[in-house]
């Protein structure tokens, strides 16, 4: 007779959440993916924000003046590479009135020349044209100085009435009758009439932008009929001294007619400028990227006239007529910027939002949505369920099957420490928890073992004895004889 119960089959543990590292890993890598992305949306959410947030106010004359059309062109452009800027157009009855509304802080962009009066909040952001004074004498007559010209009948020819005051000013002639003499020429005046005998004038002075005066023919014809002499100003180097706003400037051989050639040698003259300005108080990154606009994009911001057809940087030096912007002197002291310098700002932006981003994902990871490891403690209440179940073991095959499950909890707490499935909080318990059930176990074990021996011998000692047949048959033949 066994004492041994009926074979039970092994007990399998119950799963302990083996994917915590897989789950947490893949959590991790969604945070930073999500961080990332609203970084970047942050950045192009701040850049277009601050991208369409600049309207720059610009004050000029009549909507066919030079600097009207310029303007126009300069919104173009700004549109078409997307700029951050916008141009609001504002019109005046001339450009004086633009200068004026300027003045006023009621625009942050004007063109004036540099013979006008200059608003002392004014900064030059780029010079867009150069005017040339040209002295012009009848037929073959020299004029040998400007003072000659104080006894002559002077004619103007300009495109606004201010350049009458200019030229009276440089000629040091007051109010009065001697002024008179000095005339603004008729619209659409040529030489020819100008110089006519009935008309009576003794010179005249064009002031012309430097780009139309080299395209425009009727110089070349005027000359091949005799009409005209272009005379040297030789006061220039000392008028530019003497006049603030008045540049030296030579005309080059060729530069009016090639042919006949006039001049016919390099010839000084007098000129002045026509200056992109903005409003002192512009911030510099403001007046830095719109002159790097004007810049880059001259072929696109020249008229069809010739004007701003050869824009130059604005005048750096510290004695320039109209100091230059510190925006638009930084750029040009520094052309070429780093990629630090051009995107410093968003990566700052970048940076911020990365920080601040990355510390929310943190937070939720850290306090809600992380799984966290199995506490080793926690698996002392599978080993004690363990214990309380020796007792109730009849045969050494249960006993086994609970030394297994014992066994099976052990490997797994092995193998949850080595991945980071299970901490080492409440450690010591596990420990104190395995060797007590696993002692049970054995004590167990010894328990069944010493019974069913004990069980073998008492069931030897009351069989009943067995014997031999043989043996009983000879008893009864004996008996039987």
């Amino acid at each position: 007779m066994s004492t041994e119960g009926p074979t039970s089959s092994p007990i399998s543990p119950p799963p302990r959440r083996p994917k915590v590292i897989k789950t947490n890993q893949q959590q991790v890598f969604l945070y930073v993916v999500l961080t990332l992305l609203l970084s970047l949306a942050t950045v192009w959410g701040g850049r277009a924000l601050v991208h369409n947030s600049e309207t720059l106010t610009f004050a000029v004359g009549a909507p066919t003046s030079d600097e009207a059309q310029f303007a126009a062109k300069l919104a173009a452009v700004l549109q078409n590479n997307a700029s951050r800027f916008r141009i609001k157009i504002v019109n005046n009855a001339d450009n004086a009135k633009a200068i004026a509304q300027f003045d006023r802080k009621q625009a942050d962009l004007a063109v004036l020349r540099t013979d006008a009066k200059v608003p002392l909040r004014a900064r030059t952001l780029a010079i867009l044209e150069h005017d040339l004074v040209l002295l012009l004498g009848p037929g073959n007559k020299k004029i040998k100085s400007l003072a000659e010209l104080k006894k002559k009948k002077v004619a103007v020819l300009a495109d606004n009435e201010s350049s009458l005051a200019f030229v009276r000013g440089v000629l040091d002639i007051p109010e009065g009758p001697d002024a008179a003499k000095i005339q603004m020429a008729p619209q659409g005046a040529t030489l020819d009439k100008l110089f006519a005998p009935a008309n009576g004038f003794g010179a005249v002075i064009a002031i012309v932008h430097a780009s139309k005066a080299v395209r425009d023919k009727a110089y070349e014809q005027a000359a091949r009929r005799g009409g005209f002499t272009l005379n040297a100003i030789d006061e220039a180097k000392a008028l530019a001294r003497k006049i603030p706003g008045i540049s030296s400037e030579t005309l080059t051989a060729g530069t009016l007619s090639a042919s006949p050639e006039i001049p016919d040698d390099d010839l000084d003259t007098i000129g002045l400028e026509w200056l992109l300005v903005a409003q002192s108080r512009m911030s510099p990154t403001t007046a830095g990227d719109l002159a790097r606009v004007v810049y880059e994009n001259k072929s696109a911001l020249g008229l069809d006239n010739g004007f701003a057809s050869r824009i130059e940087p604005a005048s750096v030096e510290k004695d320039a007529f109209v100091m230059a912007h510190q925006g638009a002197a930084d750029y040009i002291n520094d052309d070429t910027k780093s990629f630090m310098d051009k995107y410093s700002d968003l990566m700052y932006l970048g940076a911020a939002a990365l920080s601040v981003i990355g510390s929310i994902f943190a937070a939720i990871y850290a306090k809600i949505t992380r799984v966290a490891p199995e506490k080793a403690s926690e698996l002392s209440t599978a080993i004690l369920d363990i214990g309380e179940r020796i007792e109730h073991a009849h045969s050494l095959d249960q006993l086994e099957c609970l030394q297994d499950e014992l066994e099976g909890i052990l490997r797994g707490a092995v193998i949850g420490l080595r991945d980071g499935t299970i901490s080492t909080d409440g450690l010591d318990t596990f420990k104190l928890g395995y060797e007590f059930v696993r002692d049970e176990i054995g004590m167990r074990r010894d328990y069944l073992k010493r019974h069913a021996g004990e069980g073998e011998k008492v069931a030897q000692d009351v069989a009943p004895p067995q014997h031999d047949e043989s043996n009983i048959v000879v008893v009864k033949t004996a008996q039987s004889a």
